[in-house]
Parts: C-alpha cells; sequence; structure tokens
C-alpha cells in the first residue's frame, strides 16, 4: 500500500526530524510471501503468506516491558529513515512480527491490515461499544479504516465526514449510516440534527485541522471522548479548552497500533471488514514511479493506491 507518508517522503524528503537520503526504501504497508525462515521459527514456514508489522521495537525499555511497545523510542520501523521500507521484491523481518494470513485473506487485504490496525487501535484508546454514536472526521484512508473498525466492533451509528465527494460515496458504499459533505451548508447544525441535539458518544479526528477538531469538540456530548488519529499539517492546534472543561471530554491519541494485528487479521477473515474495497487504483510494482506520481498528483481523486506483484 501506498501511505501518505510514503508520498510525504516523495514529495517533501523529510517528515519532522526524519529526512530521507538517497538512495531511500520507501513502504511500510505489505504483505508477502516467506521464501525461508530462520532455523528457530516454528510457526512459519516457505511458502506462508503473512502480513507484516512494520516496527520492531527494543523489547526493554519502560514502554516495551509494559506492553506499550508503540512508543518505543528505539524503534526501527520500515521506510522510518535510515531504514529501507518494502518497496523491494525482498525483505528481511523479525518473525515475531509477520503474521500468518488465512487462506480467505488475500493479499490485498493482507498489506492493508497495516492501516485497519491504526483504526483499531483508534477505537481501543477511545473504547468504542456497542450502541454508542461515533462521528469520523476525514474519509481518507485511515477515516475508513476507523470507521470499518467501528461497525466490526459493533458500533452501527457511525457518521462519516469530509469535505470531499468521491470519499464520502466511499464511505457510503461500505455501509456507513450517514455521511455529510463538510463543504455543503452549515455542517454542525446537519451534524447536531443527526443526534437529536443530544451529541456524540464518540468523535474520531482523522483529518488533522484546526477545523475538525474544534467541531469534533462541539459536537460530542458532556463526558464523551474524542480519539485524535490525524496530524496537523502545521503541527500545532488552537483548542476551546474550556469547553472541553466543562464537558469534562477525555482526548485520547494514537499513534500507530500495538497487539491489534491478531485482530485486524480475525476480522478480515471473519468477514466483518473487506479492507480491499478502499482501494481505488492498482498498479504493477514494475509500474511504482508513476503510481507514486499519479498518488501524489491526485490526492483529491485517489483514496487508496496499492503495488501488486505479477
Amino acid at each position: 500500500g501506498i501511505c501518505g507518508s510514503d508520498l510525504h517522503y516523495y514529495e517533501h524528503g523529510r517528515i519532522s526530524d526524519f529526512i530521507v537520503e538517497p538512495p531511500f526504501v520507501l513502504g511500510h504497508e505489505c504483505s508477502g510471501v516467506v521464501v525461508r525462515a530462520g532455523d528457530a521459527v516454528r510457526h512459519l514456514k516457505a511458502g506462508d503468506r503473512v502480513a507484516l508489522e512494520p516496527g520492531k521495537t527494543c523489547g526493554t525499555c519502560e514502554f516495551c516491558r509494559t506492553g506499550r511497545y508503540n512508543l518505543c523510542p528505539d524503534v526501527i520501523f520500515f521506510a522510518t529513515p535510515p531504514v529501507d521500507g518494502v518497496f523491494q521484491e525482498y525483505v528481511a523481518h523479525d518473525a515475531a512480527l509477520c503474521f500468518k494470513l488465512p487462506e480467505s485473506v488475500d493479499a490485498v487485504a493482507g498489506a492493508l491490515i497495516e492501516p485497519l490496525a491504526v483504526g483499531f487501535h483508534a477505537i481501543r484508546q477511545g473504547q468504542a461499544a456497542l450502541g454508542q454514536s461515533a462521528v469520523v472526521f476525514g474519509a481518507g484512508c485511515i477515516g475508513l479504516m476507523t470507521y470499518l473498525a467501528l461497525r466490526a466492533s459493533g458500533v452501527r451509528d457511525v457518521t462519516v465526514v469530509d469535505i470531499l465527494a468521491n470519499r464520502l460515496a466511499k464511505a457510503r458504499d461500505l455501509g456507513a449510516r450517514h455521511v455529510v459533505q463538510a463543504a455543503d451548508g452549515d455542517v454542525e447544525a446537519r451534524l447536531s440534527d443527526l443526534t437529536g441535539g443530544r451529541g456524540f458518544d464518540l468523535a474520531f479526528e482523522t483529518a488533522g485541522t484546526e477545523t475538525t477538531t474544534r467541531q469534533a469538540i462541539r459536537l460530542v456530548k458532556k463526558g464523551a471522548t474524542i480519539v485524535l488519529v490525524g496530524y496537523s499539517a502545521g503541527g500545532e492546534l488552537k483548542l476551546p479548552v474550556s469547553q472541553i472543561l466543562d464537558k469534562e471530554l477525555t482526548l485520547k491519541s494514537v499513534f500507530r497500533y500495538r497487539h491489534v494485528y491478531p485482530v485486524a487479521i480475525q476480522a478480515v477473515a471473519d468477514g466483518l471488514i473487506d479492507p480491499g474495497k478502499i482501494v481505488t487504483n492498482t498498479y504493477r510494482f514494475d509500474d511504482i514511479g508513476r503510481a507514486m506520481a499519479e498518488s501524489a498528483a491526485n490526492k483529491a481523486e485517489i483514496v487508496k493506491s496499492v503495488l501488486v506483484f505479477d
């Protein structure tokens, strides 16, 4: 899969303090076939199809030892400089981070387990539960994956908000109960009407904008939880803290994921989720140059691009 971070590195050569120094291989969303397993590996063999969790952690820091390994300061993560990524024919990876795919999970779905894991981690952070109402701001890849994770977890009353009609059409195709185009009229009034003025139990902000984060704060009910998933382009937001205090809101954040790959794979295997449905563009691996150029130039039209090997 081609991730937004791949496109950012492709266009700008850096993300924060991580700077690309060519030659460098991008990509961290992948599935593949085991060619050779180490002598001590017992759960995998040559020919097994696997999804790769891309971050190898130290295992000894306070975060690893308390189960929050996604916060490990010494993580080695595919396509985070200086570590090469998976846009190549072969990679070597820790067997513990290679998850065998059931026959019912195809290669494309296997590659998309990675962004789906972000969605599952987001709903875990929000403690999503059956019977709740939720709003997802942003219908890009991560927003749609968050929506799918909510649906698979029994949260049916989900509203998806975006400014782009084609992304909302994709959300509707995936079964979203309500979709709201942010550029069309008074979006807050329409969202409020959907809850009868009561407000949402949960909000997931995946767009990374100040506008949508403020809307989330205003539109959730008292005591609700807001999960911040999207990164702000500028790195900072100005928010109405008094409203957060008055409503006693809980704000949670998401950094990648932890302990969710098996859950995400099982949800796909059980037919609860088909992540492949978010794919809008498929390219042969040999056409990777065109794939990157078109994906970067057409962000508004392309929801998700994937690369496939013949």
